[in-house]
């Protein structure tokens, strides 16, 4: 079974060490103190990243679940993209994006050879990216594996409520780790709804990858979160869940 070692660098921003392969989750690197315009709202950044774009080193893909909103690729992160040897998202994102980048439909896949001879399989999974009728625009998960080994399964979430497309995902595939953006975002400027899942949402996947291990991303550093770290562990607490909770140390590699 391949390995998988996760790095947080804040917001949705991950660094996975898969096997021999390294995958950046939605690049955010800019400093703290960011404001930055998105149609009617601003959204505004608090925290910096764990580890600096000079200091990342090299990786070999970028998981980009949407390019529309600062908050999962920032202008940092988006000077990033040119180091990759392809960048996974949404095709209306790579439409826009050009160069390396690659759109994948839901359900959509690719493989890559990997030096050991392997292949590594990502697949676009469905996102909704707030209430039916009402999300911001498309918006990409992915599930990740090796072909000669595809009961090994990562997913990420991207920036999805829970939804009929996120219970498919479980009954596709047999997820083992599951990084999921959290934090309940809200905008009041574009309604009072949830734009990423709330704590009980990701109860409701934990319930779905009955045999997942489930990491939160994307509850902390910006002004829109509304359910940070303590609302999440105790949800799942509540839940009888927090055994399945791993948290990610900012800026260090954890073995999953």
């Amino acid at each position: 079974m391949a390995t998988l070692r996760a790095t947080y660098i804040g917001g949705p921003t991950a660094l996975l060490e898969f096997g021999s392969v390294r995958l950046l989750t939605d690049p955010t690197l800019d400093p703290a103190g960011g404001a930055y315009a998105s149609g009617p709202a601003t959204l505004r950044k608090l925290a910096g990243p764990a580890i600096s774009a000079e200091d990342l080193g090299a990786f070999d893909y970028v998981l980009l679940s949407h390019d529309q909103h600062f908050d999962n690729l920032d202008h940092a992160g988006r000077k990033l993209l040119s180091k990759a040897k392809a960048v996974l998202t949404t095709p209306a994102g790579a439409a826009r994006l050009g160069q390396n980048s690659i759109g994948l439909p839901p359900w959509g896949s690719i493989d890559f050879p990997v030096e050991s001879g392997q292949e590594l399989r990502i697949v676009a999974t469905p996102c909704r990216h707030g209430p039916a009728g009402m999300d911001r625009g498309p918006v990409a998960g992915f599930c990740l594996f090796f072909t000669n080994d595809p009961e090994a399964c990562v997913y990420f979430s991207g920036d999805t409520v829970w939804f009929e497309g996120v219970a498919e995902i479980a009954r596709r595939f047999p997820v083992k780790t599951a990084l999921l953006n959290l934090g309940a975002a809200r905008v009041p400027e574009v309604g009072p709804f949830h734009l990423t899942m709330t704590a009980a949402e990701a109860i409701e996947a934990a319930r779905a990858f009955t045999e997942a291990t489930i990491v939160p991303l994307h509850y902390e550093g910006w002004a829109h979160f509304s359910e940070g770290r303590d609302v999440i562990a105790q949800t799942f607490e509540s839940a009888g869940l927090a055994h399945r909770l791993r948290w990610l140390e900012a800026g260090h590699a954890t073995a999953l």
